[in-house]
Protein backbone atom coordinates (compact mmCIF):
# COMPACT_ATOMS: atom_id res chain seq x y z
CA UNK A 1 0.00 0.00 0.00
CA UNK A 2 2.76 2.42 0.62
CA UNK A 3 4.23 1.74 -2.29
CA UNK A 4 0.88 2.62 -4.42
CA UNK A 5 1.40 5.64 -2.68
CA UNK A 6 4.44 6.49 -2.94
CA UNK A 7 4.35 5.94 -6.64
CA UNK A 8 0.99 8.46 -6.80
CA UNK A 9 3.12 11.28 -5.00
CA UNK A 10 6.35 10.48 -7.50
CA UNK A 11 3.72 10.88 -10.19
CA UNK A 12 1.82 13.94 -9.55
CA UNK A 13 6.03 15.38 -9.09
CA UNK A 14 6.66 14.76 -12.44
CA UNK A 15 5.09 17.82 -14.55
CA UNK A 16 4.74 15.39 -18.02
CA UNK A 17 2.77 12.17 -15.64
CA UNK A 18 0.65 14.92 -13.53
CA UNK A 19 -0.50 16.50 -16.72
CA UNK A 20 -1.12 12.66 -18.40
CA UNK A 21 -3.16 11.66 -15.15
CA UNK A 22 -4.95 14.65 -14.70
CA UNK A 23 -5.89 14.79 -18.79
CA UNK A 24 -7.17 10.97 -18.39
CA UNK A 25 -9.24 11.80 -15.32
CA UNK A 26 -10.90 14.88 -16.77
CA UNK A 27 -11.83 12.53 -19.73
CA UNK A 28 -13.23 9.95 -16.68
CA UNK A 29 -14.98 12.67 -15.80
CA UNK A 30 -16.83 13.86 -18.96
CA UNK A 31 -17.55 10.24 -19.35
CA UNK A 32 -19.24 10.52 -15.80
CA UNK A 33 -21.07 13.71 -16.44
CA UNK A 34 -22.09 12.51 -20.11
CA UNK A 35 -24.01 9.16 -18.14
CA UNK A 36 -26.25 11.74 -16.38
CA UNK A 37 -27.82 13.30 -19.68
CA UNK A 38 -30.78 11.65 -20.14
CA UNK A 39 -32.12 10.83 -23.92
CA UNK A 40 -34.89 12.83 -24.87
CA UNK A 41 -38.38 11.05 -25.77
CA UNK A 42 -37.93 8.19 -23.45
CA UNK A 43 -39.14 7.49 -19.75
CA UNK A 44 -35.97 6.87 -17.99
CA UNK A 45 -37.25 4.65 -15.37
CA UNK A 46 -39.90 2.65 -17.77
CA UNK A 47 -36.38 2.23 -19.56
CA UNK A 48 -34.28 0.90 -16.89
CA UNK A 49 -37.84 -0.77 -15.33
CA UNK A 50 -37.92 -3.05 -18.60
CA UNK A 51 -33.90 -4.12 -18.92
CA UNK A 52 -33.68 -4.94 -15.16
CA UNK A 53 -36.78 -7.32 -16.39
CA UNK A 54 -34.11 -8.97 -18.46
CA UNK A 55 -32.10 -10.14 -15.46
CA UNK A 56 -28.40 -11.47 -15.80
CA UNK A 57 -28.54 -10.23 -19.24
CA UNK A 58 -29.61 -6.45 -18.12
CA UNK A 59 -26.57 -6.41 -15.57
CA UNK A 60 -23.93 -7.50 -18.19
CA UNK A 61 -24.80 -4.84 -20.64
CA UNK A 62 -25.06 -2.15 -17.66
CA UNK A 63 -21.55 -3.65 -16.58
CA UNK A 64 -20.18 -3.39 -20.25
CA UNK A 65 -21.68 0.18 -20.66
CA UNK A 66 -19.82 1.42 -17.67
CA UNK A 67 -23.17 1.75 -15.58
CA UNK A 68 -25.02 4.40 -17.79
CA UNK A 69 -27.39 1.77 -19.32
CA UNK A 70 -30.28 1.93 -16.44
CA UNK A 71 -30.09 5.53 -16.60
CA UNK A 72 -31.34 5.68 -19.97
CA UNK A 73 -28.19 8.64 -20.57
CA UNK A 74 -26.68 9.39 -23.95
CA UNK A 75 -23.84 7.06 -23.44
CA UNK A 76 -26.04 3.95 -22.55
CA UNK A 77 -24.40 1.96 -25.13
CA UNK A 78 -20.66 2.28 -23.72
CA UNK A 79 -18.15 0.49 -24.80
CA UNK A 80 -20.04 -2.43 -26.12
CA UNK A 81 -20.31 -1.56 -29.73
CA UNK A 82 -16.11 -0.81 -29.67
CA UNK A 83 -15.68 -4.07 -27.71
CA UNK A 84 -17.51 -6.14 -30.14
CA UNK A 85 -16.26 -4.51 -33.30
CA UNK A 86 -12.56 -4.74 -32.24
CA UNK A 87 -13.39 -8.39 -31.62
CA UNK A 88 -15.11 -8.84 -35.66
CA UNK A 89 -11.89 -6.72 -37.03
CA UNK A 90 -9.32 -8.75 -35.19
CA UNK A 91 -11.22 -12.32 -36.41
CA UNK A 92 -11.50 -10.99 -39.73
CA UNK A 93 -8.28 -10.27 -40.07
CA UNK A 94 -7.01 -13.88 -39.44
CA UNK A 95 -8.99 -14.51 -42.81
CA UNK A 96 -8.82 -12.10 -44.63
CA UNK A 97 -5.42 -11.28 -46.32
CA UNK A 98 -5.92 -7.40 -47.01
CA UNK A 99 -6.53 -6.66 -43.27
CA UNK A 100 -3.53 -9.09 -42.15
CA UNK A 101 -1.37 -7.41 -44.20
CA UNK A 102 -2.36 -4.10 -42.86
CA UNK A 103 -1.91 -5.82 -39.05
CA UNK A 104 1.70 -6.34 -40.13
CA UNK A 105 2.54 -2.84 -41.48
CA UNK A 106 3.44 -1.27 -38.06
CA UNK A 107 2.28 1.91 -36.75
CA UNK A 108 0.51 3.20 -40.30
CA UNK A 109 -1.40 -0.06 -40.52
CA UNK A 110 -2.26 -0.32 -36.61
CA UNK A 111 -3.88 3.34 -37.12
CA UNK A 112 -5.75 2.19 -40.64
CA UNK A 113 -6.65 -0.83 -38.72
CA UNK A 114 -7.97 1.59 -35.66
CA UNK A 115 -10.27 4.07 -38.27
CA UNK A 116 -11.88 0.37 -39.68
CA UNK A 117 -12.31 -0.72 -36.24
CA UNK A 118 -14.20 2.90 -35.23
CA UNK A 119 -16.27 2.73 -38.67
CA UNK A 120 -17.54 -0.44 -37.97
CA UNK A 121 -17.96 0.62 -33.80
CA UNK A 122 -20.13 3.40 -35.12
CA UNK A 123 -22.20 0.78 -37.55
CA UNK A 124 -22.61 -1.53 -34.74
CA UNK A 125 -23.84 1.04 -32.52
CA UNK A 126 -26.70 2.00 -35.04
CA UNK A 127 -27.81 -1.43 -35.06
CA UNK A 128 -27.43 -2.19 -31.16
CA UNK A 129 -29.26 1.65 -30.71
CA UNK A 130 -32.13 0.10 -33.29
CA UNK A 131 -32.83 -3.13 -31.38
CA UNK A 132 -32.91 -1.42 -27.66
CA UNK A 133 -35.29 1.50 -29.08
CA UNK A 134 -37.86 -1.29 -30.39
CA UNK A 135 -37.50 -3.55 -27.44
CA UNK A 136 -38.27 -1.13 -24.94
CA UNK A 137 -40.37 0.75 -27.59
CA UNK A 138 -43.40 1.01 -24.65
CA UNK A 139 -40.79 3.63 -22.74
CA UNK A 140 -41.12 6.17 -25.45
CA UNK A 141 -42.88 9.02 -24.46
CA UNK A 142 -45.94 10.77 -26.34
CA UNK A 143 -45.78 13.85 -27.90
CA UNK A 144 -43.71 13.17 -31.13
CA UNK A 145 -44.71 11.12 -33.82
CA UNK A 146 -43.65 7.77 -33.31
CA UNK A 147 -40.74 7.14 -36.00
CA UNK A 148 -39.56 10.97 -35.54
CA UNK A 149 -39.50 9.73 -31.72
CA UNK A 150 -38.00 6.50 -32.45
CA UNK A 151 -35.09 8.17 -34.97
CA UNK A 152 -34.10 10.49 -32.43
CA UNK A 153 -33.16 7.98 -29.45
CA UNK A 154 -31.70 5.87 -32.01
CA UNK A 155 -29.40 8.84 -32.93
CA UNK A 156 -28.76 10.13 -29.37
CA UNK A 157 -27.99 6.41 -28.62
CA UNK A 158 -25.34 6.25 -32.00
CA UNK A 159 -23.92 9.37 -31.11
CA UNK A 160 -23.19 8.68 -27.34
CA UNK A 161 -21.18 5.38 -28.52
CA UNK A 162 -18.76 7.57 -30.56
CA UNK A 163 -18.47 10.11 -27.96
CA UNK A 164 -17.21 7.19 -25.93
CA UNK A 165 -15.61 5.80 -28.87
CA UNK A 166 -13.69 9.17 -29.13
CA UNK A 167 -13.29 9.58 -25.68
CA UNK A 168 -11.27 6.53 -25.26
CA UNK A 169 -8.93 7.12 -27.70
CA UNK A 170 -8.18 10.36 -26.07
CA UNK A 171 -7.07 8.94 -23.21
CA UNK A 172 -5.26 6.38 -25.27
CA UNK A 173 -3.03 9.55 -26.85
CA UNK A 174 -2.81 11.80 -24.45
CA UNK A 175 -3.66 10.11 -21.25
CA UNK A 176 -2.15 6.71 -19.38
CA UNK A 177 -3.60 3.42 -19.24
CA UNK A 178 -6.39 1.50 -21.69
CA UNK A 179 -8.91 3.92 -22.98
CA UNK A 180 -11.69 1.10 -23.11
CA UNK A 181 -10.80 -0.31 -19.73
CA UNK A 182 -10.50 2.93 -17.94
CA UNK A 183 -13.98 3.62 -19.19
CA UNK A 184 -15.30 0.37 -17.65
CA UNK A 185 -13.49 0.52 -14.68
CA UNK A 186 -15.24 4.40 -13.63
CA UNK A 187 -18.49 2.86 -14.33
CA UNK A 188 -17.81 -0.14 -11.90
CA UNK A 189 -16.70 2.36 -8.97
CA UNK A 190 -19.48 4.52 -9.22
CA UNK A 191 -21.63 1.35 -8.29
CA UNK A 192 -19.33 -0.01 -5.77
CA UNK A 193 -21.41 2.22 -2.83
CA UNK A 194 -25.06 0.48 -4.38
CA UNK A 195 -23.29 -2.60 -3.96
CA UNK A 196 -21.94 -2.22 -0.73
CA UNK A 197 -25.84 -0.68 0.41
CA UNK A 198 -27.31 -3.63 -1.07
CA UNK A 199 -24.76 -6.17 0.99
CA UNK A 200 -25.84 -4.07 4.23
CA UNK A 201 -29.90 -4.94 3.50
CA UNK A 202 -29.48 -8.04 2.43
CA UNK A 203 -27.58 -8.85 6.49
CA UNK A 204 -30.23 -6.56 7.91
CA UNK A 205 -33.21 -8.93 5.71
CA UNK A 206 -30.62 -12.18 7.36
CA UNK A 207 -30.98 -10.28 10.89
CA UNK A 208 -35.10 -9.79 10.66
CA UNK A 209 -35.80 -13.70 10.08
CA UNK A 210 -34.29 -14.56 13.30
CA UNK A 211 -36.79 -14.49 15.81
CA UNK A 212 -34.01 -13.18 19.03
CA UNK A 213 -33.24 -10.09 18.34
CA UNK A 214 -29.46 -10.64 19.54
CA UNK A 215 -28.67 -13.30 17.45
CA UNK A 216 -30.26 -11.73 14.35
CA UNK A 217 -27.80 -9.01 14.89
CA UNK A 218 -24.65 -11.51 15.30
CA UNK A 219 -25.80 -13.38 12.26
CA UNK A 220 -26.75 -10.47 10.16
CA UNK A 221 -22.70 -8.93 11.24
CA UNK A 222 -21.26 -12.07 10.75
CA UNK A 223 -22.72 -12.46 7.20
CA UNK A 224 -21.07 -9.35 6.60
CA UNK A 225 -17.92 -9.44 7.84
CA UNK A 226 -17.52 -13.09 6.50
CA UNK A 227 -18.57 -11.72 2.79
CA UNK A 228 -15.59 -8.85 3.07
CA UNK A 229 -13.32 -10.94 4.24
CA UNK A 230 -13.90 -13.50 1.06
CA UNK A 231 -13.80 -10.23 -1.18
CA UNK A 232 -10.51 -9.42 0.42
CA UNK A 233 -9.29 -12.85 -0.30
CA UNK A 234 -10.32 -12.69 -4.01
CA UNK A 235 -8.71 -9.03 -4.27
CA UNK A 236 -5.49 -10.87 -2.72
CA UNK A 237 -5.26 -13.81 -4.64
CA UNK A 238 -6.47 -11.91 -8.37
CA UNK A 239 -3.47 -9.50 -7.62
CA UNK A 240 -1.09 -12.17 -6.96
CA UNK A 241 -1.64 -13.88 -10.51
CA UNK A 242 -2.00 -10.63 -12.07
CA UNK A 243 1.51 -9.97 -10.86
CA UNK A 244 3.04 -13.23 -11.27
CA UNK A 245 5.01 -14.37 -14.40
CA UNK A 246 7.42 -16.77 -15.90
CA UNK A 247 10.94 -15.69 -15.64
CA UNK A 248 13.38 -17.12 -19.08
CA UNK A 249 16.73 -17.19 -17.98
CA UNK A 250 18.47 -15.66 -20.74
CA UNK A 251 22.65 -15.89 -21.01
CA UNK A 252 24.34 -12.85 -22.98
CA UNK A 253 27.78 -13.49 -24.79
CA UNK A 254 30.58 -11.09 -23.98
CA UNK A 255 32.12 -8.24 -26.52
CA UNK A 256 35.13 -7.08 -26.89
CA UNK A 257 34.35 -2.69 -27.74
CA UNK A 258 37.12 -0.91 -27.96
CA UNK A 259 39.51 -2.00 -25.24
CA UNK A 260 36.42 -2.32 -22.95
CA UNK A 261 34.50 -5.65 -22.56
CA UNK A 262 30.61 -5.70 -22.27
CA UNK A 263 28.11 -8.33 -22.17
CA UNK A 264 28.12 -11.33 -20.39
CA UNK A 265 25.70 -10.88 -17.83
CA UNK A 266 22.11 -12.65 -17.16
CA UNK A 267 18.85 -11.20 -17.25
CA UNK A 268 15.86 -13.00 -17.67
CA UNK A 269 12.31 -12.34 -20.14
CA UNK A 270 9.04 -11.92 -18.04
CA UNK A 271 5.83 -13.55 -19.18
CA UNK A 272 3.04 -12.37 -17.21
CA UNK A 273 0.59 -15.61 -16.05
CA UNK A 274 -2.32 -13.50 -17.02
CA UNK A 275 -1.35 -12.38 -20.43
CA UNK A 276 -4.53 -10.90 -21.78
CA UNK A 277 -5.43 -9.26 -18.73
CA UNK A 278 -9.06 -8.87 -18.22
CA UNK A 279 -10.07 -8.75 -22.12
CA UNK A 280 -10.67 -12.47 -22.87
CA UNK A 281 -13.98 -11.77 -19.85
CA UNK A 282 -15.23 -8.44 -21.57
CA UNK A 283 -14.80 -10.03 -24.79
CA UNK A 284 -16.58 -12.95 -23.52
CA UNK A 285 -19.58 -10.90 -22.01
CA UNK A 286 -19.81 -8.43 -25.39
CA UNK A 287 -20.22 -12.09 -27.37
CA UNK A 288 -22.94 -13.62 -25.14
CA UNK A 289 -24.86 -10.62 -24.91
CA UNK A 290 -25.49 -10.79 -28.69
CA UNK A 291 -28.00 -13.79 -28.61
CA UNK A 292 -29.52 -13.43 -25.20
CA UNK A 293 -30.53 -9.53 -26.98
CA UNK A 294 -31.61 -11.25 -29.73
CA UNK A 295 -33.82 -13.95 -27.81
CA UNK A 296 -35.48 -10.80 -25.50
CA UNK A 297 -36.37 -8.87 -28.24
CA UNK A 298 -38.02 -11.35 -31.09
CA UNK A 299 -38.60 -14.90 -28.98
CA UNK A 300 -39.49 -13.80 -25.03
CA UNK A 301 -43.19 -14.77 -25.49
CA UNK A 302 -42.52 -17.51 -28.22
CA UNK A 303 -44.10 -20.94 -27.08
CA UNK A 304 -41.52 -22.88 -29.52
CA UNK A 305 -39.91 -25.04 -27.93
CA UNK A 306 -36.10 -24.33 -29.72
CA UNK A 307 -37.16 -20.35 -29.18
CA UNK A 308 -37.93 -21.75 -24.99
CA UNK A 309 -34.89 -23.96 -24.94
CA UNK A 310 -32.48 -21.30 -26.25
CA UNK A 311 -34.37 -18.26 -23.76
CA UNK A 312 -33.50 -20.92 -20.85
CA UNK A 313 -29.89 -21.98 -21.87
CA UNK A 314 -28.93 -17.62 -22.31
CA UNK A 315 -30.82 -16.61 -18.50
CA UNK A 316 -27.77 -17.96 -16.72
CA UNK A 317 -28.46 -22.08 -17.03
CA UNK A 318 -25.62 -24.36 -16.67
CA UNK A 319 -25.55 -24.04 -20.80
CA UNK A 320 -25.16 -20.75 -20.21
CA UNK A 321 -21.57 -21.09 -17.68
CA UNK A 322 -20.56 -24.04 -19.96
CA UNK A 323 -20.27 -21.78 -23.15
CA UNK A 324 -18.95 -19.13 -21.00
CA UNK A 325 -15.85 -21.36 -19.42
CA UNK A 326 -15.57 -22.29 -23.38
CA UNK A 327 -14.97 -18.55 -24.60
CA UNK A 328 -13.17 -17.61 -22.21
CA UNK A 329 -10.86 -20.11 -22.73
CA UNK A 330 -11.24 -19.93 -26.30
CA UNK A 331 -10.51 -15.76 -26.11
CA UNK A 332 -7.73 -16.08 -23.63
CA UNK A 333 -5.90 -18.24 -26.28
CA UNK A 334 -6.94 -16.23 -28.98
CA UNK A 335 -5.85 -12.93 -27.40
CA UNK A 336 -2.43 -14.20 -26.61
CA UNK A 337 -1.83 -15.22 -30.44
CA UNK A 338 -2.66 -11.80 -31.91
CA UNK A 339 -0.46 -9.90 -29.40
CA UNK A 340 2.36 -12.06 -28.29
CA UNK A 341 4.90 -12.36 -30.96
CA UNK A 342 7.80 -15.40 -29.63
CA UNK A 343 9.45 -14.62 -33.11
CA UNK A 344 10.44 -11.01 -32.51
CA UNK A 345 10.95 -11.86 -29.05
CA UNK A 346 13.12 -14.82 -30.51
CA UNK A 347 15.20 -12.44 -32.87
CA UNK A 348 15.76 -9.81 -30.10
CA UNK A 349 17.53 -12.40 -27.99
CA UNK A 350 19.86 -13.54 -31.10
CA UNK A 351 20.60 -9.89 -32.43
CA UNK A 352 21.78 -8.86 -28.81
CA UNK A 353 24.37 -11.99 -28.34
CA UNK A 354 21.75 -13.85 -25.96
CA UNK A 355 20.43 -17.28 -25.06
CA UNK A 356 18.24 -19.40 -23.56
CA UNK A 357 20.45 -21.91 -21.39
CA UNK A 358 19.87 -25.59 -23.17
CA UNK A 359 17.75 -24.12 -26.10
CA UNK A 360 19.58 -23.11 -29.54
CA UNK A 361 19.18 -20.07 -31.61
CA UNK A 362 16.66 -19.72 -34.09
CA UNK A 363 13.22 -21.49 -33.95
CA UNK A 364 14.05 -23.95 -31.31
CA UNK A 365 14.28 -20.89 -28.99
CA UNK A 366 10.68 -19.53 -30.78
CA UNK A 367 9.43 -22.61 -30.33
CA UNK A 368 10.37 -22.64 -26.77
CA UNK A 369 8.83 -19.38 -25.91
CA UNK A 370 5.95 -19.98 -27.67
CA UNK A 371 5.25 -23.57 -26.04
CA UNK A 372 5.96 -21.33 -22.03
CA UNK A 373 3.36 -18.78 -23.49
CA UNK A 374 0.86 -21.80 -24.18
CA UNK A 375 1.04 -23.73 -20.77
CA UNK A 376 0.95 -20.14 -19.14
CA UNK A 377 -2.46 -19.95 -21.25
CA UNK A 378 -4.01 -22.95 -19.70
CA UNK A 379 -3.43 -21.28 -15.68
CA UNK A 380 -4.69 -18.38 -17.34
CA UNK A 381 -7.79 -19.03 -18.41
CA UNK A 382 -8.54 -21.68 -15.53
CA UNK A 383 -7.78 -18.27 -13.36
CA UNK A 384 -10.08 -16.44 -15.23
CA UNK A 385 -13.16 -19.06 -15.37
CA UNK A 386 -12.43 -19.28 -11.24
CA UNK A 387 -12.45 -15.41 -10.45
CA UNK A 388 -16.13 -15.31 -12.77
CA UNK A 389 -17.46 -18.24 -11.96
CA UNK A 390 -17.07 -19.15 -8.60
CA UNK A 391 -18.89 -15.89 -7.10
CA UNK A 392 -21.68 -17.12 -9.54
CA UNK A 393 -21.87 -20.92 -8.02
CA UNK A 394 -21.79 -18.65 -4.65
CA UNK A 395 -25.01 -16.78 -5.02
CA UNK A 396 -27.03 -19.59 -6.57
CA UNK A 397 -25.94 -21.53 -3.09
CA UNK A 398 -26.72 -18.81 -0.54
CA UNK A 399 -29.40 -16.94 -2.48
CA UNK A 400 -27.42 -13.41 -2.43
CA UNK A 401 -28.25 -11.38 -5.86
CA UNK A 402 -25.99 -10.39 -8.02
CA UNK A 403 -22.86 -11.92 -6.17
CA UNK A 404 -21.96 -12.88 -9.86
CA UNK A 405 -21.29 -9.59 -10.63
CA UNK A 406 -18.55 -9.27 -7.95
CA UNK A 407 -16.24 -11.69 -9.67
CA UNK A 408 -15.88 -9.74 -12.36
CA UNK A 409 -16.02 -6.40 -10.95
CA UNK A 410 -12.83 -7.35 -9.11
CA UNK A 411 -11.24 -8.85 -11.95
CA UNK A 412 -11.98 -5.72 -13.88
CA UNK A 413 -10.78 -2.89 -10.89
CA UNK A 414 -7.38 -4.48 -9.90
CA UNK A 415 -6.81 -5.36 -13.61
CA UNK A 416 -7.40 -2.02 -14.95
CA UNK A 417 -5.96 -0.34 -11.77
CA UNK A 418 -2.58 -2.70 -11.85
CA UNK A 419 -1.92 -1.94 -15.42
CA UNK A 420 -2.45 1.69 -14.51
CA UNK A 421 0.08 1.40 -11.83
CA UNK A 422 2.52 -0.34 -13.29
CA UNK A 423 1.85 1.75 -16.60
CA UNK A 424 2.62 5.05 -14.01
CA UNK A 425 5.99 3.00 -12.61
CA UNK A 426 7.23 2.76 -15.87
CA UNK A 427 7.28 6.08 -16.82
CA UNK A 428 8.55 6.98 -13.62
CA UNK A 429 11.91 4.83 -14.08
CA UNK A 430 12.28 6.29 -17.42
CA UNK A 431 12.14 9.73 -16.26
CA UNK A 432 14.41 9.11 -13.17
CA UNK A 433 18.25 9.43 -13.51
CA UNK A 434 18.59 6.13 -13.75
CA UNK A 435 16.63 5.18 -16.12
CA UNK A 436 17.68 8.28 -18.36
CA UNK A 437 21.11 7.03 -18.08
CA UNK A 438 20.13 3.35 -19.21
CA UNK A 439 18.17 4.40 -21.84
CA UNK A 440 20.88 6.79 -23.53
CA UNK A 441 23.68 3.97 -22.72
CA UNK A 442 21.12 1.26 -25.12
CA UNK A 443 20.91 3.92 -27.91
CA UNK A 444 24.61 4.19 -28.06
CA UNK A 445 24.96 0.77 -27.93
CA UNK A 446 22.89 0.19 -30.81
CA UNK A 447 24.48 2.52 -32.60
Amino acid sequence: MNGIFDTAVNAFRVESIRKRLLFTFMILGLFMIGGLVPVPGIDAKEFSSILQQWGQLGSIMDLISGGGLYHASILSLGVSPYINASIIIQLLAVVIPPLEDLSKEGESGRKKMDKITRISAICLAFVQSCLFVYSTRSALKSGLPTWLNFGLVVLCFTAGAAVVVFLGEKINDKGIGNGVSLIIFAGIVTRLPQMVETLYYKCVDISDSIDNAVLGVIAGVAVFIVVALVAVIIIVFVLFVQNAERRIPVQYSKKVVGRAQRGGNRDYIPLKVNMSGVMPVIFTMSILSVPSIIISLFFSNSTNKVAVWLKETFTGSAWYYLIYFLLVFAFTFFYTQINFHPVEIANSITKNGGMINGIRSGKPTTDFIKGTAYRLNWIEAVFLVLVCIVPTVVGILTGFENVWFAGTSVLILTGVANDLIVQVEGELEIRSPKGFLEDLTIKTNKR
